[in-house]
Order: C-alpha cells, then sequence, then structure tokens
C-alpha cells in the first residue's frame, strides 16, 4: 500500500465506516487480545482417539479361563498453523502537518474528524487486520509451515470440520438438513457444551423463515431468531459478515480460542519504521492462528442455495 500524502484529501464531515465490517466469530472466542500463546507456529488442537463400537462382547467360562488377545486403542494428532499478518501505514510530512487542508465542501463548525492522519490510517490498518483475521478463522484454507518462503495459512474452522458434515447439493437450507446434521454430530460425540451456528444473511434470514413464529399484532411483525432449542442443546444463531453464503456452520465456541506467537510478549504490535526520508510511519505485525480443539465437536452444511 502507498503511503499517505497530501493527494490522498482530507474532508469535513462525520467518519462513516463502510461495509460489513462486523467480527462477532472472532470477538467470542477471544479478540485480538486474548487466546493462547506458543512459542512456535505449528500448535496441537487435539488428540483424537474412540473406543470401538458398542456390542453385546461376553465370554464362556472356557474361554475367559483362557490367555486372551490383548487390544490397543491408538491416539492421533490434529494440528494447525499460525501465520503471519503485516499491514504498513506511512504518511508524509506534509500531510501530517497539514490538517488544516480541506477539499469538497467546507463548512465552519466542530465536523473535522481526522486531525492527526498517521492516527487515522493506524486505526484503519488495525480494523482491517481484525476483519481479515475473522475471515481466516472462518473460511482460511490451510497451507502448512514450511521454509521462509512459504506463504503459511491457518486453517478455518469450516476447512476444518470434517466428520460432521452435510451436503446440500444445492438446495434450500431445510429444519430437515439441520436434524441431519445435529444427529450426526451427536451420534460421533460432540458434546454441545456452547454450539453457536454461524451464518451469512441470506441464511440468517431463511433460519428465521424455518424457526419463526410471529404472533398475530396490527402494529408489529416478523421474527429475528437467535437461539433455537433442539433435542441436544440450545443453538445460538449469530449473523456473521465473513461467513461464505453457501454455508451454515455449528461451531462449539468452548474450545474454539486464536493463537498467538507474540513477538515480544505481544500478540499483535506496531513497530514504528525508521526514517529516512520525508514521511513517518510503521506496521501493525501479529503471528495469529485458530485453535479449534476437536474437529467433532463442530458441523456444517456446504453447498446450500444462495438465492
Amino acid at each position: 500500500m502507498a503511503y499517505t500524502d497530501r493527494e490522498d484529501l482530507n474532508y469535513l464531515g462525520d467518519l462513516f465506516l463502510i461495509g460489513a465490517n462486523q467480527t462477532p466469530f472472532l470477538n467470542m472466542i477471544g479478540g485480538m487480545s486474548g487466546g493462547k500463546s506458543y512459542k512456535h507456529f505449528q500448535f496441537p488442537l487435539a488428540q483424537p482417539w474412540a473406543l470401538s463400537a458398542a456390542s453385546q462382547d461376553t465370554q464362556s467360562e472356557t474361554t475367559s479361563a483362557a490367555a486372551g488377545t490383548p487390544t490397543t486403542i491408538t491416539r492421533a494428532q490434529d494440528y494447525n498453523t499460525a501465520q503471519i499478518m503485516k499491514y504498513d501505514v506511512a504518511t508524509t510530512y506534509a500531510k501530517q502537518s497539514t490538517s488544516g487542508e480541506f477539499s469538497g465542501i467546507q463548512v465552519i463548525g466542530p465536523n473535522q474528524p481526522v486531525s492527526d492522519e498517521l492516527a487515522f490510517q493506524k486505526a484503519g490498518a488495525l480494523r482491517q487486520m481484525a476483519i481479515d483475521i475473522e475471515y481466516s478463522f472462518l473460511r482460511g484454507s490451510f497451507v502448512d509451515v514450511s521454509g521462509a518462503a512459504t506463504n503459511q495459512k491457518t486453517r478455518g474452522i469450516i476447512e476444518g470440520t470434517s466428520t460432521n458434515a452435510v451436503a446440500a447439493g444445492g438446495g434450500a437450507l431445510s429444519k430437515d438438513m439441520i436434524q441431519e446434521l445435529l444427529r450426526d454430530m451427536a451420534t460421533n460425540g460432540s458434546q454441545f457444551v456452547n454450539p453457536v451456528i454461524f451464518v451469512n444473511a441470506f441464511q440468517k434470514q431463511a433460519l428465521s423463515d424455518i424457526y419463526g413464529y410471529a404472533p398475530t399484532d396490527r402494529n408489529v411483525g416478523g421474527v429475528n431468531i437467535k437461539q433455537i432449542e433442539t433435542d441436544f442443546a440450545m443453538l445460538g444463531v449469530v449473523y456473521a459478515p465473513q461467513m461464505t453464503t453457501s454455508v451454515l456452520q455449528i461451531a462449539d465456541m468452548s474450545v474454539c480460542s486464536p493463537v498467538f506467537v507474540p513477538y515480544e510478549g505481544q500478540a499483535v504490535s506496531f513497530t514504528d519504521t525508521a526514517v529516512t526520508a520525508a514521511k513517518k510511519g510503521g506496521f501493525w505485525y501479529t503471528q495469529v492462528g485458530l485453535d479449534y480443539g476437536p474437529e467433532e465437536y463442530h458441523g456444517k452444511i456446504t453447498g446450500l442455495a444462495t438465492s
């Protein structure tokens, strides 16, 4: 990104950040200041193991008196990686010192919101980092740690969820699909401690249509489903702008956490760059990944209709 100079115009008027910039998933698991810390990029998620299917396993007196065959319960390890994120900002000396220059409509009044250009650029870059982390935690595509030139990427919870997955095949979201997913999750050992449904705008409206019941009223209409009572747990419902529109994700938030590889003890840091010319700035920096615990605790519906 280029540095900010006087050609990047200043205006009078209130500042409004536009776009779908909410980060509910990141906020619910600790934000950019909470979570776990490691001193290496790869980190464990879970060490899954399982028992055999239940059966009426009996022995006769004769066979019980004979030497038996030992069994072994094997284990495995699921892991993820932290990714490097860096956002540079810089303003020229001329731009930083001319906060009184404006373009557009100029009306005298207390509506000069940007008096420190560098501070504004820093705040904007930090907010950009937050929504990019949210995107990565939901939709990230895994690239493992390799050489220094590898652009390693954390695995998001959608890609990480594999055991409990229902394919919609382009069909509209339905109660039957959700019931099937919940049955799969229960069968495969999901604990349902704090399950939350994450959806984009289209599927959020579909959920309200499926589960909503609006009592007759002459003055108020409509529904906004925020919780769904099921046979296994109460499910929270959260609109997450960065969710893939064709996916409904159930995440058990009790096992989700951001993971940081701190630099000099800081999860997210800003470093001022050396002044070598008539501009000043620096960069935000973090090394962060998602710990989503045992993937069997989560579930998803993919390939949903989006129109």
